[in-house]
C-alpha cells in the first residue's frame, strides 16, 4: 500500500469514447502529481468502470480512508447531491471505511490561467488585423438547474474577458438553462464587433462540445461578415490537473469547504426557495455503468453533459426547473436543431 490514503476521482461519465479516454487522462495527471498516494477513478453515468469499482480497487489495497474529488468544474446537483450520496452509500456499507470528500474545481487562478492559454491558442490563427478591443468573447457554460453554478460560468467569462482585454463578453449554455448557444451568439452577432471568439468552457470532448461548435457554425455561416473562432475546451491542461491535485490535499488540511453562500439547497435563492432542505440522493442509478457508443441511448437524450429536457423530470425525480419554458432556453441543443 502506497501512503496511507486513497484518492478517488469521480466523474460524470459519458457515452463518448473520446471524453472517457480523456477523463481517463486526467486521472492519470492527478496520479503523477501524487506520487505518494495510489489513485483511482470512476462515474457516475453511462461510463465503466463506476464509482463503485474504483472504491472497490482503493480498498482491497488496503485502504480505509479515502479522499474523494468531484472532477467536475462547479458544484451543481452532481458534485453536490449525486456523488456525495454514491460515496456515502458506500461507506455506510463498509466496515471501518472512511470516506472525505473534497470540493469541485470552482473559481481558482489556475483555472483562468488555463483558459486564457486555450483561447490564445485559438487567437493563434485568427485574424491578426482585427485588434482585441473589436474582438468579442463568448463562454459556453455546462447549463445547470443551479443558478450559483450557473453564475459561476458568467464569472469566469468576467475575468477573461477583462484579464485578455476583449471588447466585450457574453454567457451562453449548452442547456438546462438559458441562454443556449445559438440564441446566444445571434444576439452577440448583432453588437457590432468583428469576430467572436467561442470558448467552451468545459474539461473534456462529448456530444455537446461537437453540438456546440456546429451551432456556432450555423451562425457563423447566416454572420459572414464577422470572424468567428472556436476555442478548444480545458481537457488536460497542466494548470487543471495542478488544481486537481490541489483539491486532494486541502482534504488533508481541512480547508476543503464549498462555497454554499448562494448554494439553493441551504439558502432561498430567488426563483427556487422551495429547493432549501432537499434529500441528497443520485438520480443516475438508471444509467450508471452502461457504457459508451449510440447503441445505449435513450429517449432521453443523456450525454456527457446530462443534456435531457428539465421541463419534466423523466422519472428521474428532479425537482422542476422554475424557467422550463423560457424562450431561450432550457431544452439542451439538439443535434437537428435550426
Amino acid at each position: 500500500m502506497t501512503g496511507k490514503y486513497g484518492v478517488m476521482v469521480c466523474g460524470h461519465g459519458s457515452r463518448d469514447g473520446g471524453a472517457v479516454t480523456q477523463f481517463a487522462a486526467v486521472a492519470r495527471g492527478i496520479a503523477e502529481r501524487l506520487p505518494d498516494y495510489d489513485v483511482d477513478s470512476g462515474f457516475l453515468e453511462f461510463a465503466t468502470p463506476i464509482i463503485r469499482d474504483g472504491l472497490d480497487r482503493l480498498q482491497a489495497k488496503g485502504h480505509k480512508h479515502i479522499l474523494a474529488i468531484p472532477g467536475m468544474l462547479f458544484a451543481a446537483g452532481h458534485a453536490k447531491n449525486d456523488i456525495p450520496s454514491v460515496l456515502n452509500r458506500y461507506a455506510a456499507e463498509q466496515d471501518g471505511l472512511t470516506i472525505s470528500y473534497g470540493r469541485e474545481l470552482g473559481i481558482d487562478p489556475k483555472m483562468i490561467r488555463a483558459a486564457g492559454d486555450r483561447i490564445r491558442e485559438a487567437l493563434v490563427g485568427a485574424d491578426d488585423s482585427v485588434p482585441m478591443h473589436e474582438t468579442m468573447l463568448v463562454v459556453v457554460g455546462r447549463g445547470a438547474s443551479d443558478p450559483d453554478a450557473n453564475s459561476n460560468v458568467t464569472k469566469v467569462m468576467r475575468l477573461l474577458w477583462e484579464g485578455l482585454g476583449f471588447g466585450w463578453g457574453e454567457t451562453v449554455y449548452s442547456g438546462v438553462t438559458f441562454p443556449l448557444v445559438e440564441p446566444g451568439l445571434e444576439h452577440a452577432a448583432r453588437l457590432g464587433y468583428k469576430r467572436i471568439v467561442i470558448f467552451p468552457y468545459f474539461l473534456f470532448t462529448g456530444i455537446l462540445i461537437d453540438r456546440i461548435y456546429d451551432h456556432s457554425d450555423r451562425v457563423a455561416a447566416r454572420h459572414p461578415d464577422i470572424e468567428f473562432v472556436k476555442a478548444p475546451y480545458l481537457n488536460d491542461h497542466p494548470l487543471v490537473l495542478d488544481c486537481f491535485a490541489e483539491r486532494v490535499m486541502e482534504i488533508l488540511e481541512g480547508t476543503n469547504n464549498m462555497n454554499c453562500g448562494m448554494c439553493k439547497y441551504r439558502e432561498q435563492a430567488l426563483g427556487f426557495e422551495d429547493e432549501v432542505g432537499l434529500k441528497q440522493e443520485s438520480h443516475h442509478h438508471h444509467v450508471e455503468g452502461i457504457g459508451t457508443g449510440d447503441t445505449h441511448a435513450h429517449d432521453d437524450d443523456h450525454s456527457h453533459d446530462h443534456s435531457h429536457d428539465h421541463r419534466h423530470d423523466h422519472g428521474h425525480h428532479h425537482h422542476p426547473y422554475p424557467h422550463a419554458d423560457h424562450p431561450l432556453g432550457p431544452v439542451s441543443m439538439k443535434e437537428d436543431s435550426k
